[in-house]
């Protein structure tokens, strides 16, 4: 119940121009609060890599280093007016209205000692959520290659895609294209969030930790 979020936006100093703001790279940072007693090494919980793509306006090659080829892919097939960053008819009707924006989840990565306790879908919903205001829908690509500097052995590294996707689509991300794909206003974060906070309050038990 003492983590919190620290939402940070990252691009080099000289990129100041007005093309120099999209794509955006935003890092997310779950720590416990200062205010908290907490020992050193159960301090920091987890690490969230973030972009968020302007659904308007062109696209160049140099997006790929902050998107990933797969995003501009979907970008391209999904988004049927560029000028205004209208979405394929029957991919819209599945949002909410929103910000021509999208957030594309990059990487999340949870500390050791705080893997087994399923955190990774609430602080992931948390994070989607928190920038409902600023973009309309956010995907997420699974490959069993992501997993390749964890395992060496192929049937492992498809069980660790279809353990994430599922995790994923108990968040309430639904697939699209081969992408998944969700609404920011889509309430099934908000349950994801009471799912923990109902596992955890009011005695908070382990939270103390």
């Amino acid at each position: 119940m003492s983590i919190e979020l620290t939402l940070s936006h990252r691009r080099f100093w000289w990129q100041i121009d007005e093309e120099d703001a999209n794509p955006e790279s935003w890092h997310v940072s779950a720590d416990i609060t200062p205010l908290d007693p907490c020992q050193d090494e159960l301090r920091h919980v987890a690490d969230i890599e973030l972009a968020i793509a302007d659904l308007g306006g062109e696209r160049n090659l140099l997006d790929s280093v902050t998107l990933g080829e797969w995003a501009l892919e979907f970008i391209a097939e999904t988004v049927i007016d560029p000028r205004q960053g209208k979405l394929h008819p029957a991919l819209d009707a599945e949002l909410d209205p929103g910000p021509p924006r999208m957030v594309v989840l990059r990487h999340v990565a949870l500390t050791p000692l705080w893997r087994g306790h399923g955190l990774g879908a609430a602080l992931i919903a948390s994070a989607l959520r928190i920038l409902a205001p600023d973009a309309r829908l956010a995907v997420c690509r699974i490959s069993p290659l992501d997993f390749a500097q964890c395992h060496d052995d192929r049937l492992a590294r498809e069980l660790a895609a279809s353990r994430v996707g599922g995790m994923l689509e108990r968040i309430g991300f639904r697939r699209w294209r081969d992408v998944h794909v969700i609404g920011l206003r889509d309430p099934a974060l908000l349950e994801t969030r009471m799912k923990v906070l109902d596992l955890w309050w009011p005695s908070g038990g382990k939270a103390g930790l």
